[in-house]
């Protein structure tokens, strides 16, 4: 016979399990395969590429330019930057850093993707040696699938 102690024990483990699920989820999302498409001579993309398999993604890339995927994937011209994504559906474009791919991948919102237009100095590719550590204020934007966006996350510049 279970005593009511023990039953509460495994409630409260239970109740304290479903509290971390998140956390674990959100600690599971990278070895997940990003596709990449970028232009063959672009530096920085490279960089962004090495910045996601530091984070544990695997990546597939694809040396063909993103201009012709970015409007197959639906992503609008004035959210583009130099490469175009697509991870789990999500589609991802420019220079966003891996954790916030993580938390898009783990919150899953209903959503196009994630954006960080043009290119701006002291995000993850666009961030090396030659920019001395600078790093530019931008915003990764949540982009819907009717062209709107909001701020996802901010990032204030050094």
């Amino acid at each position: 016979m279970t005593s009511k102690f023990t039953h509460r024990r495994r409630l409260l483990g239970l109740s304290v399990a479903a509290l971390f699920a998140p956390a674990l989820s959100f600690a599971t999302t990278p070895g997940q395969t990003v596709q990449v498409w970028k232009d063959p001579n672009c530096g920085c993309c490279a960089d962004w590429v090495t910045h996601m398999q530091d984070n544990g993604f695997k990546v597939q890339v694809f040396d063909t330019g993103n201009t012709a995927v970015r409007k197959k994937l639906g992503m609008p011209q004035q959210f583009g930057s130099c490469h175009t994504a697509l991870i789990d559906g999500y589609v991802i474009e420019g220079h966003v850093p891996a954790s916030d791919i993580k938390q898009l991948l783990a919150q899953r919102p209903a959503a196009l993707g994630l954006a960080v237009p043009g290119m701006p100095i002291g995000t993850p590719g666009m961030d090396g040696e030659a920019y001395k550590g600078r790093q530019d204020a931008y915003d990764v934007l949540l982009v819907q699938r009717n062209e709107q966006s909001r701020v996802f996350k901010r990032y204030a510049s050094s």
